[in-house]
């Protein structure tokens, strides 16, 4: 086909899952783990629990397409929080440890514009005492919460009336000391900082800083710094946004600070690039430390280059040495010391190339799907179509494709792996190309830090998968 496809990109937010997603359930010892090494035979993943919210928890999620996408914990009106209830978790047990809800529908009455409760992303602070905290954010408006337990209660106050105020002085003939009794568990959640009113376009991305102390919440056109005890104020860092915005050529996709350098930070866009910013040398990052880009091959041009080149995500390692970026086909790995060229790139689904059309015409080629790291860096995941999910080992080269389904009822089910048949006979084990159900997709996915245990939100269920035990 000659021609391209429009340049000016469309003004809308990804939808992300957290990454700190579960922490086992209750019960015995937990047997060491044996690293993160991804095992691509057919025995790699087992099914553990499919965890179904109630379906008035979801919306409509795609803006155009107007599908029923309800993209499990992320795109609810609830934010739930999968930890372990007890310090001996059982492996293999994930229970709801609390939900509560973390956004109200609003309406700005200056623009006429209505923002959803639903939550684009969630991010969890480093624990530094017995309670968690997160940061979760739906189109326009950032939440620092606390969730804490109580499972003690103070009784033997005669200082206090039943109502909890405060007696007369002059009542008070002795001093009782009170006394700590055991409860029932109690489970709260608790808003510490809001932060609005800072963002004119939806946000598609918060960071926490390795300092802890800051954060970045990116929208299409800039990205801000905040400090995680001020509210009312927050520092422009990025601002792409053209003085005429009929020049408007690229939006941001996604931004990360860097694992461990405070002062580094990396965000994508539309047109394929990655952009590297360290805040130690200007205060505004427009200027950019490295470009990173992969030159496009003229031969492979088409009227769909731009589209399918625009990155959707963009994750730096644990180790803080390499990246990912998601673009629509492929996945890629980049080193932050070479600019020029990804060291490695994995087709996730390459056989629909030649279904391009189809997907514009039925808005999927603008589906933002998510990828991240497993523990040791060894592995990636990224999602696809027909709710499959893929994995890359880099240290081996080989690749799996394994499917989250509501057939897979019972718990300890070994998954097999899938293949796609592009054209000719199909064999008995193969689906083909032409049979994907482009309505389940798998948009977000999580890796645990230090186990192979992945989450993988298909639908309006979320799947955990483990190894073989």
């Amino acid at each position: 086909m000659g021609g391209s496809a429009a340049a000016v990109p469309r003004l809308e937010s990804n939808r992300q899952l957290p990454e700190r997603w579960c922490h086992p359930g209750t019960g015995q010892d937990r047997p060491a783990s044996g690293g993160t090494t991804v095992q691509t035979d057919e025995e790699s993943f087992q099914h553990h629990e499919a965890v179904q919210p109630h379906e008035a928890r979801f919306h409509d999620q795609h803006r155009r397409q107007q599908t029923c996408r309800n993209e499990a914990v992320c795109e609810s009106y609830l934010s739930e929080v999968y930890i372990s209830k007890n310090s001996i978790p059982r492996r293999g047990e994930y229970n709801v440890y609390s939900t509560f809800q973390s956004h109200e529908p609003e309406f700005d009455y200056l623009k006429s514009l209505e923002i959803e409760e639903k939550i684009n992303k969630i991010r969890w602070l480093k624990r530094k005492n017995p309670a968690h905290f997160l940061l979760s954010t739906n189109d326009k408006t950032i939440k620092l919460w606390k969730v804490s337990e109580r499972d003690k209660r103070v009784e033997g106050y005669n200082t206090k009336e039943e109502n909890g105020t405060i007696r007369d002085p002059a009542c008070i003939t002795a001093l009782r000391v009170p006394t700590i009794k055991p409860m029932e568990l109690m489970v709260e959640a608790s808003p510490r900082r809001i932060f609005a009113n800072a963002h004119t376009y939806h946000i598609n991305s918060i960071s926490v800083n390795s300092d802890q102390e800051t954060y970045l919440s990116a929208d299409d056109l800039r990205i801000n710094l905040w400090h995680l005890e001020i509210t009312d104020q927050s520092f422009n860092i990025v601002d792409i946004k053209p003085t005429n915005m009929e020049e408007l050529t690229e939006v941001i996709t996604a931004a990360e600070f860097h694992p461990a350098e405070c002062n580094v930070l990396v965000y994508s866009s539309s047109k394929g690039t990655i952009r590297l910013c360290d805040m130690r040398s200007a205060a505004l990052c427009d200027q950019h430390s490295k470009l990173f880009e992969e030159p496009e091959d003229p031969t492979n041009r088409s009227f769909f280059s731009e589209i399918i080149s625009s990155i959707s995500d963009v994750k730096l390692s644990n180790s803080g040495r390499y990246m990912i970026s998601r673009d629509y086909l492929s996945v890629k790995v980049w080193d932050l010391q070479m600019e020029t060229k990804p060291i490695e790139c994995y087709p996730v689904h390459e056989y629909l190339r030649s279904k391009l059309c189809s997907l514009y015409e039925n808005d999927c080629i603008f589906d933002k799907f998510e990828c991240c790291w497993s523990g040791n860096d060894s592995a990636i995941m990224t999602g696809s179509y027909n709710n499959f999910f893929r994995v890359f080992d880099r240290t081996t080269k080989r690749d799996l494709t394994l499917e989250a389904a509501r057939d897979i009822a019972k718990p300890k089910t070994l998954l097999k792996p899938r293949k796609v048949c592009t054209g000719g006979k199909r064999k008995k084990d193969e689906i083909s190309v032409d049979c994907l159900d482009f309505n389940k997709k798998i948009l977000h996915t999580a890796w645990h830090p230090s186990e192979n245990v992945v989450a993988v939100a298909a639908t309006n269920n979320l799947f955990l998968f483990q190894d073989k035990l």
